[in-house]
């Protein structure tokens, strides 16, 4: 059983950046392809974006080019780097190994206008 754990996030003001960091428990690699999603009040949980074991990236279209994944499958960590965040962007994030079951708990990301 792998445990994740995502941390970095908080509240912050339109324009800003915050950088989430996904903790795992277990080797990543081994998970293989891993991804950020998001869940805001009333509405589903969407992906945000992805990255495979090797590196390769996918990001919904309402992030992209300003949302960042990455991974240093050594430390067995996924980062999602923000910028230029926006209101809409307020929503719990979470972390999961896309072929596996391994969710993190979240961590709340607010953004003021």
């Amino acid at each position: 059983q792998v445990q994740l754990v995502e941390s970095g996030g908080g509240l912050v003001q339109a324009g800003g950046s915050l950088r989430l960091s996904c903790a795992a428990s277990g080797s990543i690699f081994s998970i293989g392809a891993m991804g950020w999603y998001r869940q805001a009040p009333g509405k589903q949980r969407e992906l945000v974006a992805d990255i495979t074991r090797l590196g390769n990236t996918n990001y919904a279209d309402s992030v992209k080019g300003r949302f960042t994944i990455s991974r240093d499958n050594a430390k067995n960590t996924v980062y999602l780097q923000m910028n230029s965040l926006k209101p809409e962007d307020t929503a719990v994030y979470y972390c999961h190994g896309l072929s596996s079951i391994y969710w993190g708990q979240g961590t709340q990301v607010t953004v003021s206008s």
